[in-house]
């Protein structure tokens, strides 16, 4: 049995699915990731996984360019005859769609991890690509072996609101799940309270308003620092220039510590973590952050408000509102119980609904429908050549 997934971001399918990758791995499944070859590749070589170089670019819009990487992905297909394949983020499910439609219709799992700026800005320009992304996701989603994952219902809802997929061929899975046994909860440090923003540098993520918040708090003198922790995402159209970062550091505003590799130890020097994202699909970093026994503040927008009851683990507050979160953060630094009182609410409710071993489990789950899906089609491993090394059927023991 082999699974290929379909990826633009080597480092994301390091720190968001490599626990699901080790658990089918684990089970004689090969594991095949086609990607940008980054710096996680190596990583990722190292724990058994074969790599499929993609020169693929997430902001590239050069027609000649994007023809030369769907040919890359149907050449790929071709020649591995993978058994099912992931598709992760919108760009591999379109051009993973396409290849497997020259490949004798390959089941495809196809992870949604938000709509992205497309459907959340409203510039002519993204008006134009939303038609033409909801156009080409109608055609490339309307086979039978292939099934839609979201990561909120807000998403699953659009979807079917837009006739891309049926609610019968989509499922909800909240993000790809957390390490409970890394991220745990760690005591807050002595001094004056930390609001922390993890997040890559990006617009969308709603860093101008954090800072405006800072500005804010400032000007009140409440005792609070707020930190930036990330880096910028040059592929990324949203990217926030480093000339601006840099400003707003040397304004004395906000902190910028970079990007760090050890989010736990990152998470435990906070005391409050922000997001206010103007959408997500389900940001993982606020799961973490949850199973680190942090408070949150975050936006009542897809995503973000599956991971924060209002009042319980944090507070939701309005999109692109600066006074809001500079409300929130205000109230939570000064009061040590209810933080403390979130911060456990949300690891119990990371532990009980988010753990990366349940998020397997359902991941694994559609695999399985798809790959029965298939067989009732007449298209099952037992009437195809064996390939070397495979199994003679998927069968995951339970997680």
């Amino acid at each position: 049995m082999k699974i290929l997934f379909l990826t633009t971001d080597d480092g994301t399918f390091w720190s968001h699915r490599l626990n699901l990758a080790r658990a089918i791995k684990s089970e004689g499944t090969e594991v095949v990731i086609m990607t940008y070859p980054g710096d996680s590749c190596p990583r990722l070589e190292k724990e058994g996984f074969r790599i499929i170089p993609w020169n693929i670019s997430r902001r590239s819009m050069q027609p000649l360019r994007e023809l030369k990487s769907l040919l890359d992905v149907i050449s790929a297909y071709r020649i591995e005859r993978p058994d099912l394949v992931h598709h992760v983020a919108l760009k591999p499910i379109v051009y993973g769609s396409i290849a497997t439609s020259f490949c004798n219709s390959i089941p495809a799992a196809n992870t949604i991890t938000g709509l992205g700026p497309v459907f959340i800005n409203s510039t002519w320009q993204m008006a134009f690509l939303r038609c033409l992304l909801v156009i080409v996701l109608k055609q490339v989603l309307k086979r039978e072996n292939c099934r839609v994952i979201c990561q909120n219902e807000a998403d699953r809802a659009l979807l079917a609101d837009l006739q891309i997929s049926p609610l019968e061929k989509t499922t909800v899975i909240p993000g790809f799940g957390v390490d409970i046994q890394r991220f745990v909860p760690l005591p807050e440090g002595e001094g004056v309270p930390i609001a922390m923003l993890p997040a890559r540098l990006l617009w969308e993520k709603g860093i101008r308003e954090f800072v405006a918040a800072a500005q804010q708090l400032r000007a009140q003198k409440a005792p609070v620092r707020m930190v930036l922790v990330g880096k910028p995402d040059p592929k990324n159209p949203g990217c926030i220039p480093m000339s601006q970062v840099e400003s707003w550091v040397q304004s004395g505003v906000v902190e910028w510590w970079g990007h760090l590799d050890d989010m736990p130890a990152a998470l435990g020097r906070s005391n409050i973590v922000c997001m206010p994202s103007y959408g997500e699909g389900l940001p993982k970093v606020l799961l973490e952050a949850a199973a680190c026994g942090r408070a949150i503040v975050t936006t009542r927008v897809p995503g973000c408000s599956e991971v924060v009851r209002h009042g319980e683990n944090g507070f939701l507050i309005p999109a692109r509102d600066s006074g809001a979160i500079a409300a929130a953060i205000l109230n939570l630094s000064q009061d040590q119980r209810l933080r403390a009182r979130m911060g456990a609410t949300g690891r119990a409710r990371v532990v009980n609904e988010f753990s990366d071993v349940e998020i397997s489990r359902q991941i694994i789950a559609v695999y399985r429908e798809l790959l029965n899906c298939n067989s009732r089609r007449g298209h099952s491993l037992a009437q195809a050549p064996a390939k070397a090394g495979s199994k003679a059927k998927f069968d995951f023991k339970p997680l």
